[in-house]
């Protein structure tokens, strides 16, 4: 067991950092962020993340940074907003602070972002407060957004326990037996628990590569996907890549942007899409937890959606512009891979989305398209990449799901059964 973490280093600034957050920030840094030596690194963190955000201070000047600046989120102050602010600061954003993100992103800098928030932080606030806040959000984080998808820069995502989302994965724990459960789920995920993460890291990546690899040989035009509420045909965009694993910024950096990382991806056409399709776990966006979403696709459009619980905040959130009722990504996760077996529900999309085949409503990665560097937003679009101001991850998979491949001829061939590949 990794609990030697001490119970509060999530919160407690002044304790001594374990040699196991210093190997988490070494390996964010290294291997997940790939950071070049005089690289500007911006990070973003929840305050209770500041042991782990100082560590990855630490390892990124160690790297060689230039510089690392780190923008804190406090969520007591996002609950002060919701409680005491007028109502038409809902509808307003920092504008002013995402251009200066997008700025950083253009002139060279990495971007590294620490999760861990409390994902039902706003469970208890008002629907429509919490759906303008983030759609006003959406617009102002545009212009960092494309930077990101287009994989211009290098950047990655990591996780650090904190006690608020600890509860949330064990409501039955006290505080300090959740945060150290949770840091053990996390440091095992992330391949720490082994005498060598680096290199169990570089074997992962490759083999996450080779299966890349076998379905861009493929050459599919579709995927058929079968389970329990699902039957979901989702056509491949013209020219799709499948990714998996790190990849080759544009600035030339090699990172792997989510970690832990399990699934192979790429590009759905945003008009091809046809069918209905049930989550299998649910999912926590911005501080609102969404419960068993099902929806109907028509030409690529969700015409249909409902949800058991936050459904309001689902409406708001596909509503958000045209495009946040389309596919930006589909993945393919086996049933079977280390987050799936811990048999945990994080309510955390960085981890659940690694646990389970996903797609994700919204903007979608032009990395994922041959050539895409030379296209023109209209030729992206052209072979189906979708644009939006949102790009959501929701799972879908589960033991019981079936995948086809189906050929240009309509050939079709099996993938995955019962979650697993064939």
């Amino acid at each position: 067991m990794l609990t030697a973490i001490i119970m509060d280093v999530a919160t407690s600034p002044t304790l001594e950092i374990t040699d196991q957050l210093t190997l988490l920030a070494e390996v964010a840094v290294r291997i997940g962020l790939g950071l070049k030596p005089g690289q500007e690194l911006v990070m973003t963190a929840p305050i209770d993340t500041l042991p782990l955000s100082r560590a990855i201070t630490e390892q990124a000047y160690k790297a060689g940074a230039s510089l690392v600046t780190t923008l804190f989120s406090d969520e007591e102050a996002t609950l002060l907003r919701f409680r005491h602010a007028a109502d038409e600061s809902f509808d307003y954003a920092a504008e002013w602070l995402q251009d200066g993100v997008a700025a950083a992103y253009r002139s060279g800098a990495a971007r590294l972002a620490i999760t861990g928030s409390n994902p039902a932080l706003l469970a208890g606030q008002d629907p429509d407060k919490v759906a303008r806040a983030n759609l006003a959000l959406s617009k102002a984080s545009r212009g960092p957004l494309e930077l990101i998808t287009r994989h211009k820069i290098n950047w990655t995502i990591v996780p650090c326990a904190t006690p608020a989302w600890a509860a949330q994965v064990f409501p039955g724990e006290t505080p300090e037996r959740a945060v150290a459960r949770l840091w053990d789920a996390i440091f095992a995920s992330m391949r720490l628990d082994g005498p060598d993460p680096v290199a169990a890291w570089r074997a992962h990546d490759a083999n996450l590569h080779k299966r890349a690899q076998f379905l861009n040989d493929r050459r599919y035009a579709a995927l058929h996907f079968r389970g329990s509420g699902t039957d979901l045909r989702v056509g491949l965009a013209d020219d799709h890549l499948w990714l998996g694993g790190g990849t080759l910024g544009r600035n030339g950096a090699y990172c792997i942007p989510n970690m832990p990382t399990e699934e192979v991806f790429t590009t759905p056409h945003k008009d091809r899409v046809e069918g209905t399709v049930r989550a299998t776990k649910p999912l926590s966006y911005q501080g609102m937890l969404i419960e068993n979403i099902q929806v109907r696709f028509e030409a690529g459009r969700i015409v249909e959606a409902s949800a058991t619980q936050g459904e309001t905040i689902l409406e708001s959130m596909i509503g958000s512009d045209d495009g946040a009722r389309r596919l930006g990504e589909v993945a393919l996760v086996p049933a079977s891979s280390p987050i799936s077996k811990s048999g945990l529900l994080f309510w955390n999309t960085l981890f659940d989305e690694n646990a389970a085949s996903h797609i994700a409503l919204g903007q979608a990665y032009s990395t994922c398209l041959r050539d895409a560097e030379s296209l023109s937003p209209d030729e992206l679009a052209a072979k189906g990449a979708n644009d939006s101001l949102i790009h959501v991850d929701w799972m879908i998979g589960s033991p019981e799901m079936n995948v086809d491949g189906i050929a240009a001829d309509g050939a079709s061939e099996p993938l995955m059964r019962n979650g697993e590949w064939v």
